[in-house]
């Protein structure tokens, strides 16, 4: 991590939410307590001039004679430069009063960008998913290593991928066969989504799975109503990931053309990627493998003929690279504290004040 680039953006984000800010939109917790200490400081300003005033009036003994100057000599138009640093402990203590207060807002609405994607990831669960597939690396298990397992480990890869990397994604798991069914919606807990993969890929909740066919075009289908059902249809940064072994040759998916369901995902410019593992089968092998090549490249998407495990890893840690981006997501929080933005700009000026008396010389000039 950069420590600059951190400092940098923290206060960039204290100059938004500041810019932001408005007397009507803040509340306070504490107010008591910061109208005492401000009522106090007043009180000890006025005892000083007080005393002072007091001071000069019966002074004695201790007091230094200077010699008179000249009246021709004029004060400098800049002299008054030397209050700066006083200036700016003022208006500190302004800030840190308000801060002591404890304001917070009712209602924030905040816009985040991050580094990411918006992916929604489809693991196919049809019977012919129990044919045998050796993968050593993604499968541990210790069961016999089936397409299905093949690929349940091989989307855990893909997300602790994304855990291990600079990504905050926002991930969706989606389980299909005949039909398409939302596991999990989309979150940015990675956690949550591992913890949904390790239960469809428990053997008996597979074998409960109740649709036995494959059809992708539902998948598709599916993951392009759950963007809409987010509202992403019109943002950047959209993207499906297909792990199936392809055995579809579906063109008709409940009547509609399977190019109507692609134009839908290629109008939201969400790019398509299918990693289709099949044992042994390389590109070609199976009859469909022409058919979803061309159509998830319509798409923007590519297709994978993954025929062995380093077919099938390779082709995560191509989409992983592929999958780069930023996503903008608007947040509603209740209650926000500020007291941190308050802090924040007495702890700055007062800092000025203190190096500005300490190495600037104009600023320790005899009144």
């Amino acid at each position: 991590m950069d420590p600059i680039a951190d400092l940098t953006a923290i206060a960039r984000d204290l100059r938004i939410d500041l810019g932001s800010l408005t007397p009507e939109k803040l509340y306070f917790w504490h107010r008591g307590q910061a109208s005492l200490l401000l009522v106090g400081v007043i009180a000890i300003c006025i005892a000083v001039v007080v005393v002072r005033g007091l001071v000069k009036r019966f002074g004695g003994r201790h007091r230094v004679t200077v010699a008179a100057l000249p009246g021709s000599l004029r004060g400098s138009p800049f002299s008054a430069i030397r209050y700066v640093p006083a200036i700016l402990f003022a208006i500190g203590l302004l800030f840190f009063t308000v801060a002591l207060a404890d304001p917070y807002s009712a209602l924030c609405r905040r816009e985040e960008s991050f580094p990411g994607r918006r992916i929604a990831m489809m693991i196919d669960a049809s019977s012919s998913m129990r044919a045998l597939f050796s993968a050593g690396e993604l499968n541990k298990t210790g069961m016999a290593t089936t397409t299905f397992l093949t690929t349940v480990g091989a989307a855990e890869r893909f997300v602790r991928l994304r855990m291990n990397g600079k990504y905050r994604d926002l991930l969706a798991l989606i389980e299909f066969g005949d039909e398409a069914y939302v596991v999990t919606p989309f979150t940015n807990d990675y956690d949550n989504i591992l913890l949904s993969i390790s239960l469809i890929s428990d053997p008996v909740e597979f074998a409960r799975f109740p649709d036995p066919g494959t059809v992708i075009g539902n998948a598709i289908d599916m993951g392009t109503k759950l963007f809409r059902a987010f509202d992403f249809l019109d943002s950047a940064g959209n993207l499906i990931i297909i792990f199936s072994d392809g055995e579809d040759m579906g063109v008709i998916v409940r009547g509609r053309p399977l190019d109507e369901i692609l134009a839908d995902a290629v109008k939201a410019d969400i790019p398509v990627y299918l990693v289709r593992t099949s044992y042994e089968k390389e590109l070609g092998g199976l009859v469909p493998d022409a058919l979803w090549k061309a159509a998830v490249e319509k798409t923007g998407g590519k297709f994978y003929a993954a025929s062995n495990e380093r077919a099938v890893l390779d082709a995560i840690r191509d989409i992983d690279s592929i999958s780069q981006g930023r996503i903008r997501v608007t947040r509603y929080v209740t209650q926000t504290p500020r007291f941190i933005h308050f802090a924040a700009m007495a702890l700055g000026l007062w800092t000025l004040a203190a190096i500005g008396k300490l190495t600037i010389p104009y600023f320790r000039t005899f009144p």
